[in-house]
């Protein structure tokens, strides 16, 4: 699908010099001189390699087709987590590279939908909000401000967060996926 270059947004996957590319930043530029452009920073899905490329405002760049299907996480090995589409039973892996930090946030049943690019799958999508359970942090000193200080914390999974002063080691909360970030204690 053309989209046109202003159109560009971060996270959008495009199809570009033969090859697909997941968009890092995007800066919509207007100089004093001369036409409009997009700044656009890209990473290749397939070979790992970045790249800033400049599209003219009246530019069109190819949108990646991509298909979406929901799957539940089954388990994982060395390599590979292991899905289910709950509606065939048929199961994929995909390689941890592809899967990256977000991994770790992945539990039994948990439902995601995976995208598929030519019948490969290329990423994942997470709920917005899962729940987690703290397993250390930082005692809260007495007399510490009472506006937003955070303190770091380690969550069951591994994954380092920041959380309010109240939050201590055992506690459940509610977790951003997309940002990584603390939402409410549960």
């Amino acid at each position: 699908m053309k989209i046109n270059a202003g159109e560009i947004r971060v996270g959008m996957l495009l199809e570009h010099k033969n090859d697909l590319w997941q968009v890092l930043k995007t800066q919509h530029v207007k100089p004093g001189k001369g036409g409009a452009f997009a700044q656009v920073e890209m990473k290749s899905v397939n070979k790992n390699t970045k790249l800033n490329e400049r599209f003219r405002s009246n530019e069109t760049v190819e949108k990646a087709a991509l298909d979406e299907i929901s799957y539940n996480f089954l388990y994982e090995d060395d390599n590979f987590y292991f899905f289910m589409n709950p509606k065939s039973f048929e199961q994929i892996e995909i390689k941890k590279e592809v899967v990256g930090e977000k991994g770790k946030l992945l539990k039994e049943n948990l439902e995601v939908n995976v995208n598929f690019y030519n019948e490969t799958p290329i990423s994942i999508e997470l709920p917005n909000q899962i729940k987690c359970k703290i397993k250390t942090t930082d005692v809260a000193l007495k007399g510490q401000t009472v506006s937003s200080s955070y303190k770091p914390a380690i969550l069951e999974n591994g994954l380092n967060v920041q959380v309010p002063p109240f939050i201590e080691s055992g506690d459940s909360i509610i977790l951003d996926t997309r940002s990584l970030e603390y939402i409410k204690k549960v």
